[in-house]
C-alpha cells in the first residue's frame, strides 16, 4: 500500500488479496464513500479520469480494477459479473467499508447491480451509467453482431489497448483480455423483471442518447424501479433517469461537468419516503 498527498493523485493505493487475485484499488478524497466500477477493457482512468477529480472534492472515492484489467493481473478463472461482484465486496470488507454509494459505468453498472441484488445492505445509493442493460435485447442488434464477429486483434492500437500497455503488469496479455471479455459478453444471461423491481436502493440511471442500449429499455428499467409517477402530485420517487444529449457510450465518460453536477445532487439529496 502507498500513501500519497499530491493533488490529482490517490491519497492511498495498493493491492488486496481477494479470491486468488491481487486486486488493485485507489482512494481519492475524503468523506462518504463512493465506489467506482469501470467498464469492460477499461481502467479507473479511462472510465473515470475526467469526473473523478470533480467528485473527490467532497467524497471518499474508492476505485477498483477488476480481474485482468488495469493494474490487476489476470488469473486462471473465467470472467463473470457474479465473480467480479464477489471480488469487489471482499475488497470493501478488507478496507472496512460497511456501506457505500456505488457508481458503475458500462459493465461496471452491471456489477453494481449484482451487488445491489446480492448484498443490498452494502448499498446506500446506486448510479448506473453508460448503457447497462438487464436483457440482451436491450442492446442494439448491430452491437451484438459486431461483438460476435470481433477478433482480439481488432482493438490493437485503440485507447483501451494503449492504456493497458502503459499500466498492466503483463501487457502481452491484451489479446487474452479481449478474448475473455468476448466470452463474457456471450454468456451473460437475462435478469427477471422481478429482480430489477426488488432493488430498494435509490438509483440514478444515466445514458447517452446515442448509447449502446436502446433508450426504451432504460425507461423500462426505470419503471421497474418503481417510478412513473406525477411528482407534483405524489412527490419525487426514489430513482431518477438522465439522458445526455449528443452523447455516445464512449463519450459519456467525457461529460464530466454534467455527470458531476447530477451525481452530486443525487447523492446529496435525502432519500425520499415515496417509492
Amino acid at each position: 500500500m502507498t500513501t500519497q498527498n499530491h493533488p490529482g493523485t490517490p491519497v492511498e493505493s495498493g493491492y488486496v488479496p481477494v479470491n486468488g487475485l491481487k486486486m488493485y484499488y485507489e482512494i481519492h478524497g475524503s468523506g462518504r464513500p463512493l465506489v467506482l466500477l469501470h467498464g469492460n477493457l477499461s481502467t479507473i482512468g479511462t472510465s473515470f479520469g475526467k469526473v473523478l477529480p470533480k467528485l473527490s472534492s467532497t467524497r471518499r472515492m474508492i476505485a477498483v480494477e477488476q480481474q485482468g484489467h488495469g493494474h490487476t493481473a489476470d488469473i486462471d478463472r473465467p470472467f463473470s459479473l457474479e465473480q467480479w461482484a464477489q471480488d469487489t465486496t471482499a475488497l470493501l470488507r478488507h478496507l472496512g467499508i460497511e456501506q457505500a454509494d456505488f457508481f458503475g459505468y458500462s459493465s461496471g453498472g452491471a456489477v453494481a447491480l449484482e451487488i445491489a441484488l446480492r448484498s443490498p445492505a452494502l448499498l446506500r445509493k446506486l448510479i448506473i451509467a453508460g448503457g447497462t442493460s438487464y436483457r440482451r435485447d436491450g442492446l442494439y442488434s448491430e452491437l451484438l453482431a459486431a461483438s460476435e464477429a470481433m477478433k482480439p486483434e481488432d482493438l490493437d492500437g485503440s485507447p483501451f489497448q494503449q492504456e493497458y500497455a502503459r499500466i498492466a503488469p503483463h501487457p502481452e496479455h491484451w489479446h487474452q483480455l479481449v478474448a475473455k471479455i468476448t466470452d463474457l459478453d456471450r454468456t451473460i444471461g437475462d435478469r427477471l423483471h422481478e429482480a430489477i423491481a426488488s432493488v430498494k436502493a435509490p438509483t440514478l440511471l444515466i445514458i447517452g442518447d446515442s448509447d449502446i442500449v436502446r433508450p426504451e429499455h432504460v425507461v423500462e428499467m426505470f419503471r421497474l424501479l418503481g417510478v412513473g409517477v406525477v411528482g407534483d402530485l405524489v412527490g419525487l420517487p426514489r430513482s431518477q433517469l438522465a439522458v445526455l444529449p449528443g452523447t455516445t457510450h464512449v463519450t459519456l465518460a467525457d461529460r464530466a461537468e454534467w455527470l458531476a453536477s447530477m451525481i452530486t445532487a443525487f447523492l446529496d439529496a435525502p432519500i425520499p419516503e415515496t417509492t
